[in-house]
């Protein structure tokens, strides 16, 4: 074979190649916050890869030595990832209250190096998310997360922004901050939940692959194929268009935890549909 013929045939395969999909679940829409079987119960579930687990939410919280190596040991006996760290805050902290959010942010970039989570989940929604209009209350936001970004880029984590902005709002929030560290955890649910109807389909392509971390997929009570707030099957079509290559986590709400096993195996076969 000619030199040539041969290096564009390994090119060419390079580029046909994608990564595997990773899908995960939301520890608390499990109905599993502080119960450390939920990686038992995530080995349940075919096609399942990961849980993401919530710092502040459970009883104990995910700050304490002891319990981070039972997690971590229990992740590993059923093969389960730790993708992802949500609730990072305590009560009373938000990312707006710039005198305290920063220690809870060091403490969750800890956990997460530990556990080898790639993604801290950061919420803001409503009176705790920043006016983008107002540098009064986006200036802080950005200065804090901008302060942060170092230390979360040395432990190999990345601060997810979830948020009630629009896309366009999401896009110059990360924009601001300027670093590949911070970015954003997108939940085209919410964006239409918090008003921006109509536009988190689109909002795919106004965010951008470089700016999304990781993906929240839900549809309330229903399997994510049924209709609801949003189209999913557009949606993830958008998603592979811009070559997305980040975690799924499914949010989706479950009545026991047959329920959750079925219904996340059909969704899992839905994303796979149309996503490989």
């Amino acid at each position: 074979m000619d030199r040539r013929v041969f290096l564009g045939t390994l090119a060419a395969g390079a580029c046909a190649a994608a990564p595997p999909l990773k899908f995960g679940h939301r520890e608390a829409s499990m109905k599993m916050v502080g119960n450390i079987g939920v990686f038992e119960l995530a080995s349940r579930i075919s096609g399942l890869h990961g849980v993401e687990l919530q710092i502040t939410a459970g009883r104990p919280l995910l700050w304490d030595a002891e319990i981070l190596r039972r997690y971590k040991a229990e992740a590993n006996r059923w093969g389960i990832r730790i993708h992802s760290l949500a609730a990072p805050f305590p009560k009373g902290v938000t990312i707006r209250t710039v005198d305290t959010a920063p220690e809870a942010l060091r403490k969750a970039i800890a956990t997460a190096r530990f556990l080898g989570a790639s993604v801290i989940l950061l919420p803001f929604f409503r009176d705790n998310c920043p006016n983008m209009e107002d540098e009064s209350q986006y200036g802080p936001v950005v200065k804090m997360l901008k302060q942060a970004a170092p230390e979360a880029r040395d432990s190999g984590v990345v601060l997810g922004l979830e948020n009630s902005l629009s896309p366009a709002g999401n896009a110059r929030l990360c924009d601001l901050v300027n670093d590949p560290s911070v970015r954003i955890y997108y939940d085209l649910y919410n964006c239409e939940y918090y008003g921006h109807t109509g536009q988190s389909v689109p909002g795919v392509a106004v965010i951008g692959r470089e700016r999304i971390c990781a993906v929240h997929v839900k549809n309330e009570t229903k399997l994510i194929e049924e209709p609801g707030k949003l189209d999913w099957r557009a949606a993830l079509g958008e998603l592979k268009k811009i070559g997305y290559e980040g975690w799924y986590t499914f949010e989706t709400a479950h009545t026991s935890e047959a329920q959750c096993i079925t219904a996340t195996e059909r969704n899992i076969a839905f994303l796979r549909g149309i996503l490989s």
